[in-house]
């Protein structure tokens, strides 16, 4: 099978990625083997490729917004099925042992694995995945579009809940890539109010179409004009004025899994009025579930640009560089597309 393979970091300027042709992998006695139509592009591949994130594994296969159909099912699967057409996340398997995971906080497992991190991942024209942490998908659903599902949709749906927003609430979403603009869909839909700040005029205007109230850069004063914020940009330095531009008792939920310093934070200026600051950690199943449902209920699907498997380097140099209006998906050989 072909594969883009990373065998040492590089920054994505370098075209660190090789197509390389490897074996196809055998699904262990809990994993079902997924013959991969296409997988979504994110940041996190990004930070694991330029070495921010530090695989245990090399050389990895990166990617962990992958859809698929299952060809192969290990001998102690019971649910999925071959011909089943299922999503695989960032979140690849836990201990199950651990206090966290015995206490539905999985995401913060003490040993965790993920996909396209230390396990290899979807930009492949096959993986192996565990039975247990892939999600069942409609068949005759859109997989191009399902696929930034899967990471950005779970994540953001996961920073949604820590923001603590509400509907009737008023949310800011800092940074518009593939999460932001998922999330800002899924609150319009549901009547909530969204205000979005990105630096990129592309990205304001889709944000105003998509159904944002208001869309500017981060010079604007948004002092004490919201009541809960999400950031998605990696950018520490974001995070006083956007903790300034909370009302009394709001909540700020930084959603990256990287970020650049911030700022040292005065506490009356940004925390006192119990203001909160809150991290957001990969994702519960649940999590996935949860928002899966309701992407399919409100029909919440996001832009996607496609690029081919070999094509993997120039994907994330546009998405590095902010050329992306919504998400880029690489699509396998033999797809459609």
């Amino acid at each position: 099978m072909k594969a883009m393979i990373l065998k040492s970091h590089a920054m994505i300027e370098y075209n660190p990625l090789q197509l390389t042709d490897v074996e196809i992998p055998e699904p262990g006695p809990d994993e079902v083997l997924i013959k991969v139509l296409c997988c979504a592009v994110c940041r996190t591949d990004i930070h694991v490729i330029e070495g921010d994130l530090n695989p245990s594994t090399m050389p990895v296969i990166p990617g962990h917004q992958a859809t698929g159909v299952v060809t192969k099912v290990g001998r102690h699967c019971n649910f999925i099925s071959v011909g089943d057409w299922v999503g695989v996340a960032w979140l690849g398997r836990t201990c199950g042992t651990c206090i966290y995971c015995q206490t539905d906080k999985e995401n913060l497992c003490l040993q965790p694995q993920f996909t396209g991190y230390n396990l290899q991942g979807g930009y492949s024209e096959y993986m192996v995945a565990a039975e247990k942490f892939v999600y069942p998908l409609p068949k005759d659903a859109n997989q191009f579009q399902i696929s930034p599902l899967l990471c950005a949709g779970i994540v953001g749906y996961r920073a949604l809940k820590r923001s603590n927003f509400e509907l009737g609430q008023h949310l800011l979403l800092i940074g518009f890539g593939s999460s932001a603009h998922l999330m800002l869909q899924l609150v319009v839909a549901q009547g909530g109010k969204v205000s979005v700040v990105t630096r990129a005029k592309n990205h304001q205007k889709l944000a105003l179409e998509l159904g944002a109230v208001w869309a500017g850069d981060s010079t604007a004063d948004l002092s004490e004009t919201v009541d809960c914020a999400i950031l998605f940009a990696p950018a520490g330095d974001l995070v006083p004025q956007t903790l300034s531009a909370l009302k009394r008792g709001g909540t700020l939920a930084v959603a990256g899994i990287h970020l650049s310093p911030i700022p040292q934070l005065e506490y009356e200026t940004h925390l006192f009025y119990e203001r909160d600051l809150r991290s957001v950690t990969a994702n519960t199943r649940h999590d996935g579930v949860e928002f899966l449902q309701k992407a399919f209920q409100y029909n919440i699907l996001p832009k996607v640009q496609i690029y081919r498997l070999q094509d993997a380097n120039k994907a994330l140099l546009d998405l590095k560089m902010d050329r992306i209006n919504g998400t880029a998906v690489l699509s396998m050989p033999d797809s459609d597309y």
